[in-house]
């Protein structure tokens, strides 16, 4: 091999995925860090994000309409999924309720509350579809690992903390992962509160015995979802108050996705208002890493950087962003529970 030939191998100081090809042929996973590199050199400059958006589409990136949208430069889940904060309203114990304890707990559909509730939660229709990756397997399908997911209402409220659902449980459920590793929840489409971006909680277990026990969660993390989407569902009856908030939010300053745009926790989103929404997402579990997710980032009061002051949508868990956990709740706990005087958004 000539010299020449050896240093076409390196791009940008990075070895070549695929050194027998050229470079517009090394694959998704060379082109997504080559995109998050210039990202971060662009905003060490202090370059606006149209600049980003042509390093994206240098990379080979798409863009899609609302009936179809997903991560623009992301590996999507062929990585590790980040350890994100479970929020002050987790219900696994950690900080106060523990609704993984009550039976009835294991169900797909999780609009309406179980056992001595009644409630139910309205909202555009949307289903939550987790594909569980076994890291330390090849990548293998999890099969048999539990996933629980939990959510805002349509009004920003969580049950079981939030003021006048503090006796509800619905949107939260727990589903064991098939032979495909696949987990699917019926749901509906969250709102947008003060201070975080649109998203969806879920904790990773490894078996359903386990999931009564909130230390024992392989993985903590969280779902993103696509803004187009969100301003079609928002602009409908029930979300009105999610415009207003959804506008003073960004994936950049947003404190959990922030870090690179929510790159590997954007979900890809299809179907419509008629027929409702599928939420789906590659989840990478490694169980030779530690889990770290559950707390707050080191430093912060959980608010993104620049986000407004403001009062939270009708319905907000009492004392919201900004504000303190239910009364009673631990001043911490396992997974790393909010302290009372922490200014916490989930």
């Amino acid at each position: 091999m000539s010299a020449g030939a050896e240093h076409e191998l390196a791009y940008e100081g990075r070895p070549f995925d695929r050194p027998d090809e050229e470079l517009t042929d090394q694959g998704l996973r060379f082109d997504v860090v080559t995109v998050m590199s210039r990202r971060r050199i662009l905003r060490g400059l202090g370059l606006g994000a149209g600049v980003l958006t042509l390093a994206a589409c240098g990379a080979g990136t798409t863009t899609s309409g609302s009936s179809s949208s997903s991560a623009s430069a992301s590996a999507s889940g062929s990585g590790e999924i980040p350890d994100e904060t479970a929020g002050p309203y987790p219900g696994d114990g950690s900080n106060g309720p523990d609704v993984l304890e009550q039976s009835g707990i294991v169900r797909s559909d999780i609009r309406s509350s179980f056992g001595n509730a009644s409630g139910t939660a309205d909202g555009v229709p949307l289903t939550i579809e987790l594909a569980i990756k076994n890291l330390t397997n090849a990548g293998a399908a999890f099969a048999g690992v539990a996933v629980y997911v939990w959510q805002c209402n349509r009004e920003g409220g969580y049950s079981l903390y939030s003021d006048g659902i503090t006796e509800e449980n619905y949107l939260r459920g727990v589903q064991v992962a098939d032979d495909a590793g696949k987990v699917s929840f019926t749901s509906i489409f969250p709102a947008c509160y003060t201070g975080r971006w649109p998203h969806i909680h879920f904790e990773v277990y490894p078996d359903q015995a386990s999931v009564t026990d909130s230390t024992k969660a392989i993985a903590t993390s969280q779902v993103a979802l696509p803004k187009d989407i969100c301003d079609t569902v928002y602009a409908t009856d029930g979300y009105s108050a999610s415009i207003a908030t959804l506008a003073q939010v960004t994936l950049a300053d947003d404190n959990v996705f922030g870090d690179d745009d929510g790159a590997s926790q954007l979900s890809t989103v299809t179907g419509s208002l008629t027929d409702g929404y599928t939420v789906t997402l590659k989840v990478g579990v490694d169980t030779t890493t530690t889990p770290t997710g559950g707390g707050i980032p080191s430093g912060s009061d959980g608010r993104p950087s620049g986000a407004p002051d403001g009062a939270p949508p009708s319905g907000m868990p009492s004392g919201g962003p900004g504000g303190t956990p239910p009364s009673g709740a631990p001043s911490g706990g396992p997974g790393g529970a909010p302290s009372s005087s922490s200014s916490t958004v989930g």
